[in-house]
């Protein structure tokens, strides 16, 4: 199978430090198995995506010299394919409406484990799982269960138990907008990707993604989470917390930076970035599995 990857930002705000470390790593996996590198703005979110902002990282990308290989795919185009899956799922019992709301969703979770954690999402009850009882339905959800086991490239082998650890978790939300779970299984399949460069943040994400994965009959591609960047207070750096936009007046002097956090010295002095980029990719070669 041609290896074929992909660096997926959500539009919400400019490439950071740490959206260029998962982007960099995935280009230079794709260069390093002689493959190819797709660009996907998941812009599904909408209300959350300011406009102009898919564009504005797509001119960060390249003035950093990551080029894509194909034109860049955006989820907000896509509804129809996602709506087919979810049909999909339901048809074979594997999704079902929901009509709880999200207070009585917390009731229900405290009610039953208690006091609800300050962070992360709330474990599911199953509340609709035998039906709405009349009710309308608000969400789709997929009916998880088993454990899921895995192997990551670089954490080795991992395993969860989704319908303890996570629940049924949302295909379709209330507001009609499309969860970054089935849209992500979708998006990866039809795209034909082969492996999954991103960061470790996202590693919990996973077994929802290789669950949907099996109960829609797609392939599952191999998974690589690189290391996090963290801010000063050691949380991970991100667009929530208020990361500062990757200043590109030296894309070299980013790339070098970026190039370190994945554990790559580059050598010193002024080249392009163009230059840079092809010293890395050996190195990189050299020590991935």
């Amino acid at each position: 199978m041609t290896y074929r990857g992909r660096f997926a930002p959500s539009p919400t705000g400019p490439l950071h430090a740490g959206s260029l470390v998962a982007a960099l790593a995935s280009w230079l996996d794709a260069r390093a198995h002689d493959g190819h590198w797709l660009v996907r703005i998941e812009d599904v979110d909408l209300p959350r995506c300011p406009p102009g902002t898919g564009e504005f990282i797509l001119g960060q990308l390249a003035a950093l010299g990551l080029h894509a290989d194909e034109p860049p795919l955006w989820q907000s185009r896509r509804g129809a394919l996602y709506q087919q899956a979810l049909q999909r799922l339901i048809a074979a019992g594997a999704a079902y409406g929901c009509a709880c709301t999200r207070a009585e969703i917390a009731a229900a979770y405290e009610a039953r484990f208690g006091p609800r954690p300050k962070h992360g999402e709330l474990i599911y009850p199953g509340t609709c799982r035998a039906g709405t009882r009349g009710r309308p339905v608000r969400a789709w959800r997929f009916r998880a269960q088993g454990l899921i086991a895995w192997q990551d490239r670089r954490l080795g082998a991992q395993q969860q138990d989704l319908a303890a650890e996570v629940g049924d978790f949302v295909l379709q939300r209330a507001d009609g907008l499309w969860a970054y779970q089935l849209a992500v299984v979708v998006d990866d399949a039809e795209q034909h990707i082969s492996d999954v460069v991103r960061g470790e943040d996202l590693a919990d994400n996973t077994p929802r993604q290789i669950a949907l994965q099996r109960a829609l009959g797609l392939p599952t591609p191999h998974y690589l989470h690189t290391p996090l960047v963290l801010a000063p207070d050691g949380h991970k750096l991100s667009k929530q917390n208020g990361a500062a936009a990757l200043d590109l007046a030296d894309p070299a002097a980013r790339l070098r930076e970026a190039a370190l956090r994945l554990g790559l010295a580059l050598s010193p002095g002024p080249r392009p970035a163009s230059e840079l980029l092809a010293e890395a990719v050996p190195l990189w070669r050299a020590r991935q599995p």
